[in-house]
């Protein structure tokens, strides 16, 4: 039992660690593969494959420091959990898209699923270190082993994988954790899984114990919302007002999903998390203590 346990924290540790962007170390994959639309988060619009204009000959952004105020909000939140990097460095042992152009459209691919298998490598890790979920650690490791193994599979095989097929099956053994920590808020918890709480007024809102998986919290009041114990496992918190919430405890919470969200320095986070720059972390909000 103690081997178990001591594994299941040296993933957990270690996980956290390998799945931070190191954008140094990548070619600029979050700025070529994915699509996006002009809109709220976007100032125009990119195909897929397709170098965003802002794109520097050295990878790097050529608006980095101004990239809300020039329309671009929708990067500022974007995570790649690492997967650039292992792409760029591992995958493709070094070789850029620009001097292998050949590569290049195998590489998008890739980084699109590695993108995926990173993020699921980032919630097994945080399922590890629950103590709640103790009981299914051997299963969370096993689940996180199996995933890294995957993620250092030839491109091919990369390109092939149903990864979907490999989420659903993560995501049952991570909504089990999170079902054992939900328990310990009682009979409070609440299931708003995909809910539509589009603009909710949700201000001091007992959310301890809740299931937000997928929930739709965009432009949402939860100032001084209690959300210890919460699932947010895939929220959207676009625009979403956590002035004074207490988000201590949370679970499956990412700090790209803060970026996304307001607050102040009344906000509570759990210890891996950050307050972003963009916050007004000034005095609590009112009433908060």
């Amino acid at each position: 039992m103690s081997e178990k346990r001591d594994h299941a924290e040296a993933l957990a540790g270690r996980g956290r660690l390998d799945l931070r962007a190191d954008c140094e170390r990548c070619f600029a994959l979050c700025c070529v593969a994915p699509a996006f639309s002009a809109s709220a988060d976007f100032a125009i619009d990119k195909a897929a494959g397709q170098a965003c204009p802002n794109l520097r000959p050295d990878f790097r952004c050529g608006i980095h420091d101004g990239l809300r105020q020039r329309g671009f909000p929708g990067c500022t939140v974007y995570d790649c959990f690492g997967a650039g990097q292992k792409v760029a460095q591992v995958t493709f042992g070094g070789r850029d898209w620009r001097r292998a152009p050949g590569t290049a459209r195998r590489m998008f691919e890739v980084f699109t699923v590695m993108r995926h298998l990173h993020e699921l490598l980032w919630y097994l890790a945080e399922a590890l270190t629950l103590e709640p979920a103790r009981a299914i650690h051997g299963e969370l490791s096993l689940a996180y082993d199996r995933t890294e193994r995957l993620t250092l599979d030839e491109p091919g095989a990369l390109a092939e994988l149903d990864v979907a097929a490999h989420r659903q099956e993560v995501n049952a053994l991570l909504l089990r954790a999170s079902e054992l920590v939900r328990a310990g808020a009682g009979r409070r918890r609440k299931d708003r899984r995909g809910a539509d709480l589009i603009g909710a007024d949700l201000r001091g809102a007992d959310l301890r114990g809740a299931s937000l998986r997928g929930a739709y919290l965009i432009g949402a009041d939860l100032t001084g919302a209690d959300l210890r114990m919460a699932d947010l496992i895939g929220a959207d918190l676009r625009d979403a007002n956590l002035s004074g919430a207490d988000l201590t405890g949370s679970i499956f919470l990412i700090q790209s999903q803060l970026h996304a969200a307001r607050g102040d320095a009344g906000t509570r986070l759990p210890p891996s998390l950050t307050h972003p720059a963009h916050w007004e972390i000034g005095s609590p909000a009112a009433g908060q203590v």
